[in-house]
């Protein structure tokens, strides 16, 4: 039986076990009549050859109360692009899927980029945004949902759990993050979550002192979980980073536009598990090496908005007392694991602390030297103000893509 803690920060909704799935689906379903569910999906071709994906779709297609759902494929080939159409054509909700590689999609981001609006880098960040777009231009749907494409534990209750606090006219909440354990083989997983970002921000409060923005992470029980869902009012305003600091920069932005009372969190399953990152100690460019990084800054940058004042020395120092946090959590961690009949390498874990306490300092430089980098991708309301053609010419393009694939389809 799970808990019903509230931490008095953002709403919590917990799993208490006591309502069928097939009632809440049906409630949902009552709510979609009049609110729409647009469900976005950025996904990696190479995704599609993966194990989880497949049973995702099985499971997407028996929510009756999604309107539509829009797949971002990146790093795809044409006809790459024509064999993924066919894998979603399983989905019998109304579908697309935005091929980011295509000319036309190349030629509209050389348009944006000589209106200085283009995003800095490929990526989740990037393939996120123009779904945004993409939905914000079809204007039908009252609410966005996300979730990764890599889920190996996925069922159809994680979907129906997420939106329904945004989805609940009765309610006022304007997001739900979702959350769950990061368990998986016999391993407590979800190195990230517990040995960068838990014991940097008990760090924070220590170097630093209190502050609203590191008690609003704070209360987040996974926040670099990639499952969230949206009132989509707030979309035109809603900036996406484009690095890999995409969930943390979605939390700030739910910090600066909604505050804490317009934001929940909501348990979605009891485990998780999906594709684990390389820690990439070698390359600071991948993995859970650059990741650490983005994240890093990520927050730091936020906290400098919000009138905190970084020095070199308070890097160093916040490096030396998240260093400490950090092998502090991963005795609890372990104790934790053991209890329960899991796992954790205690040795590659401490390496992973040596590594983000180095990250932290680099995290940190970068901030410094320049304080003035826009990670953002300029949000959908600057891109309308600069052309308001552009959202249309967006919708087009996904349309005349698809088009030519039904052509060459039927000619062959």
């Amino acid at each position: 039986m799970a808990d019903f803690h509230q931490n008095g920060n953002i709403a919590q909704f917990h799993n208490l076990r006591s309502r069928p799935l097939e009632e809440l689906e049906y409630e949902l379903e009552s709510f979609a009549q009049t609110r729409k569910i647009t469900l976005i999906l950025p996904s990696l071709y190479s995704e599609l050859e993966g194990p989880a994906l497949r049973n995702i779709l099985q499971e997407l297609a028996q929510a009756k109360y999604i309107h539509r759902i829009v797949i971002g494929l990146d790093r795809a080939t044409e006809e790459q692009f024509r064999m993924a159409r066919d894998f979603f054509s399983v989905l019998p909700q109304d579908h697309v899927v935005i091929w980011n590689d295509s000319p036309r999609m190349q030629e509209f981001g050389k348009k944006l980029e000589d209106l200085g609006l283009g995003p800095h880098e490929p990526g989740k960040g990037k393939n996120v945004w123009t779904s945004i777009g993409y939905l914000i231009a079809c204007a039908d749907s009252a609410v966005m949902a996300i979730h990764d494409c890599d889920i190996l534990t996925y069922n159809k209750e994680m979907l129906a759990r997420l939106v329904y606090p945004v989805l609940n006219p009765s309610f006022s909440y304007q997001m739900s993050k979702g959350y769950y354990a990061r368990v998986g083989n016999g391993k407590l997983n979800g190195r990230v979550s517990r040995l960068l970002v838990s014991p940097l921000l008990i760090a924070l409060k220590k170097v630093v002192g209190d502050h609203d923005y590191i008690d609003y992470l704070r209360s987040f029980r996974y926040p670099l979980s990639g499952e969230f869902a949206l009132r989509t009012a707030m979309l035109p305003d809603l900036r996406i980073p484009s690095d890999w600091g995409l969930e943390i920069g979605v939390l700030s932005e739910a910090w600066r536009n909604l505050g804490r009372h317009a934001t929940c969190q909501v348990e979605i399953a009891d485990q998780y598990d999906h594709k684990h990152q390389e820690v990439s100690a070698e390359d600071a460019a991948t993995g859970l090496n650059r990741m650490s990084i983005d994240i890093c800054k990520a927050i730091f940058r936020k906290m400098a908005t919000e009138g905190t004042v970084f020095t070199p020395n308070t890097f160093r120092t916040l490096k030396a007392t998240y260093y400490r946090r950090a092998l502090d959590l991963l005795e609890v961690y372990d104790n934790d694991a053991t209890m329960n009949g899991l796992r954790i390498d205690r040795h590659a874990e401490e390496k992973s602390i040596e590594l983000f306490s180095e990250n932290i300092m680099k995290a940190g430089q970068t901030f410094l030297e320049d304080p003035h980098e826009t990670p953002f991708i300029p949000n959908w309301s600057r891109v309308n103000a600069a052309d308001p053609e552009l959202l249309g010419q967006l919708r087009q393009i996904v349309a005349e893509d698809a088009a030519e694939y039904e052509i060459k389809t039927f000619v062959e």
